[in-house]
């Protein structure tokens, strides 16, 4: 087990460049499943999600050649289709291949996804518009056994709320079903529209990504293709926010700053200056934050991804602010690491009410999570003393090279083993 130490009092300034969305890359790569042969994605990060994902595809029959920031994907022509609770268990993205694998073999075995404990995310947005499609399930010792005896059918599908999973997850299958497939109240997140890119080059036919209402005309085959994963906003979000936080003065590049605009708008209501480009967004923190109301939605709604990252920012505002998470009821684990390092946050049903304080002080915290593990270390960013995060494996999956590019911002920041 590792840990993050960090030394409280730098202010962060100065640039860095942020790789392809998590969010988006693991969907690609299971997007490579409906093709045989090789495709290649670029801008892709080196985080431990792509490692895991990579033994899923591998599992089933690819092979995955990693690079830098390329991944050279060799598809077969046929496929094991099944995914191991092994890996699935430690990360609930791996739930998608269930659409792949019955677009692709006309079966699935695949067991119940794990990742981040955010409560109850059940998947059966997933599985009724599948079974709209001709899948039927059979759940047997917690894997699901999903068959498709007659080849997937074309179906209009109604989400009842605009999830991302089952969007992505009917979007692969919809692609080689026979007919069309509308998907309405469609998730409108930019990871979907660039999975809609990547199908698209693959010969997918798809209309109204980003859009809530997505239509898929099914293709007989699809080809390998090359792809360049969308920048992640979540990654380039974070990074302004620790230049906010510590009043600093940070430039991410390589960055869409439209994916980003409410929580740009939130930053600038809390008095941090914000400038963009076309790739590239500045962030020039305030002595002391303002406070900010705000409610996590889905997009072009404030990310339920940021919102652990925002309230650590919030915790030394000069007044009292109030956060509604809307998206995963438990996303609160988090907030008694942060009180112990001097926070006066309070949840009340789904609402966190935040009282500002003038200084938090360092101490030991668990990172529970991806984003609450990379809040903790923002807010250890100025706190007095050092503070020890622990369990840097959560961050890992979420974020490359944390550690290299918080310290090439100025932050006082290293990483070892837990003693013991």
């Amino acid at each position: 087990m590792e840990q993050f130490v960090v030394t409280g009092g730098a202010r962060l300034g100065g640039s860095v460049s942020v790789l392809g969305a998590k969010n988006a890359v693991l969907k690609h790569l299971v997007a490579t499943l409906l093709a045989p042969g090789s495709h290649r994605l670029e801008n892709v990060p080196g985080i431990l999600d792509v490692h895991i994902m990579c033994r899923v595809l591998e599992h089933v029959g690819a092979s995955c050649a990693i690079a830098g920031s390329t991944i050279d994907i060799d598809v077969p022509v046929h496929l094991r289709p099944e995914a191991p609770i092994d890996l699935v268990r430690q990360m609930r993205a791996s739930i998608l291949v269930l659409g792949a694998l019955l677009a692709r073999c006309g079966e699935a075995r695949v067991a119940l996804p794990g990742g981040d404990d955010f409560g109850s995310r059940p998947i059966d947005m997933h599985l009724g518009g599948l079974e709209s499609m001709g899948a039927t399930f059979d759940l047997v010792h917690g894997v699901l056994h999903a068959t498709a005896p007659d080849g997937l059918i074309g179906a209009d599908v109604h989400l009842e709320f605009p999830s991302v999973g089952a969007t992505e997850n009917l979007l692969l299958a919809g692609v080689m079903a026979r007919g069309t497939t509308t998907i309405g109240n469609a998730a409108r997140e930019p990871e979907i529209q660039d999975l809609a890119a990547f199908l698209g080059a693959m010969g997918a036919r798809i209309s109204g990504a980003g859009t809530s209402t997505i239509v898929v005309e099914g293709v007989p085959s699809m080809s390998p293709a090359i792809h360049r994963v969308v920048p992640d906003r979540l990654e380039a979000g974070t990074y302004l926010v620790a230049g906010a936080i510590t009043g600093g003065d940070v430039t991410v590049t390589d960055c869409v700053p439209e994916h980003l605009r409410m929580e740009l708008r939130k930053l600038v209501e809390a008095g941090c200056e914000v400038t963009t480009g076309d790739d590239w967004v500045r962030v020039v923190g305030p002595e002391r934050p303002l406070p900010v109301d705000f409610a996590t939605l889905p997009y072009p709604g404030f990310h339920t991804d940021m919102h652990p990252q925002m309230v650590a920012l919030l915790t030394l505002a000069s007044g009292t602010s109030v956060m509604t998470e809307n998206i995963y009821s438990a996303r609160f684990r988090y907030v008694g690491e942060l009180n112990r390092l001097g926070a006066e946050v309070t949840l009340e049903g789904q609402h966190l009410i935040v009282r500002g304080v003038a200084t938090l002080s360092g101490c030991p915290v668990d990172a529970c999570d991806i984003r609450a593990g990379a809040a903790l270390v923002l807010a250890g960013m100025v706190a007095d003393g050092y503070t020890t995060v622990v369990d840097a494996q959560h961050i890992d999956r979420g974020y490359h090279d944390f550690v290299p590019k918080l310290a090439s911002l100025g932050a006082e920041i290293r990483r070892e083993d837990v003693p013991g």
